[in-house]
């Protein structure tokens, strides 16, 4: 009797330990120090490895002018008859001008097709009629070029603002409401289940247990909907053309090759490049890390 219950104690015992050291590693796993990243660390790591990139892109560059591996100025400008254009621009007033046209229409009509796509995406997500019915028709309209919307949108809306934003949205809403609802899918049943036990559901349960679950998935469908965005809106404005649209960074692209200038046309696709580059390390990379973060996926150091 005496040997049992030593056998139980010490059962027991081996149980409250296996739990303290549980407990204790899950609390160490929790305590994770968070410290401020050193500013010579964080200059050495993000940012100049892009200038390098930058700088040797430009070094060879001049040195295929410079060598005249390429001695025709009309096909490779050197990178300072680009520059001369960027200046030129500058001092008459146009260049902040031509950025603001395309991105102030680039952002609306991506937060119209966020509008639209969002609870489309939901929809399409949770009923399965509605999958079914337009899930392959979405999966289409993602595949299929935006710029092949921009005659239509002409012949139907004529050359305003309104036959811009429709391309935007054509171009972007497949993109978010997909983006959705593969986040959708990934949502563990278990919260699902626990959500309708805690009384989350219909529009209760959307907002609280399957938007913030879904939103990985989410975030990657609204990047991949500003590309599709901003393209759309580069498509629309080289092949509309209309005093009253104004000139964006589209038509400034258009207009370089209607002028035989091949430095303006650099200028266009660097602007191009510059604002897709600074809208995604601005918005979009600090959402997907604060978001991966929240669910320890990513620890601040």
């Amino acid at each position: 009797m005496a040997s049992t219950d030593t056998q139980t104690a010490t059962e027991q015992k081996r149980q409250a330990d296996d739990t303290a050291g549980l407990e204790a590693g899950l609390d160490a796993l929790e305590s994770v120090e968070v410290r401020r990243t050193p500013l010579r660390q964080t200059l050495l790591q993000k940012v100049l490895p892009p200038i390098l990139a930058v700088l040797l892109v430009v070094v060879v560059w001049q040195l295929l002018v410079t060598l005249k591996i390429v001695d025709d100025p009309t096909k490779l400008p050197a990178p300072s008859d680009v520059w001369g254009e960027v200046r030129e621009s500058w001092l008459e007033g146009e260049l902040l001008g031509y950025i603001w046209t395309s991105v102030s229409r680039g952002l609306l009509g991506f937060l119209l097709a966020l509008a639209i796509g969002t609870p489309l995406g939901l929809l399409v997500a949770r009923v399965k009629f509605v999958r079914a019915a337009i899930g392959p028709i979405l999966s289409g309209l993602q595949s299929l070029p935006s710029v092949a919307w921009v005659p239509p949108a002409v012949i139907w809306l004529g050359l305003n603002n309104s036959m811009m934003y429709a391309v935007i949205l054509l171009g972007a809403v497949p993109s978010i409401a997909n983006g959705l609802v593969s986040g959708v899918d990934q949502v563990p049943p278990l919260f699902l289940r626990a959500g309708r036990t805690l009384g989350a559901t219909g529009l209760k349960g959307a907002w609280h247990i399957v938007m913030p679950a879904a939103l990985p998935g989410y975030v990657a469908g609204m990047k991949q909907g500003w590309a599709f965005s901003w393209r759309s809106l580069m498509a629309a404005e080289i092949i509309a053309s209309s005093p009253d649209l104004g000139v964006g960074l589209g038509q400034l692209l258009e207009n370089g090759r209607n002028a035989s200038s091949m430095s303006m046309v650099f200028l266009a696709i660097i602007l191009i490049l510059v604002v897709g580059i600074a809208i995604d390390l601005l918005i979009f990379s600090p959402l997907e890390r604060r978001i991966l973060r929240g669910r320890g996926l990513l620890v601040k150091s």
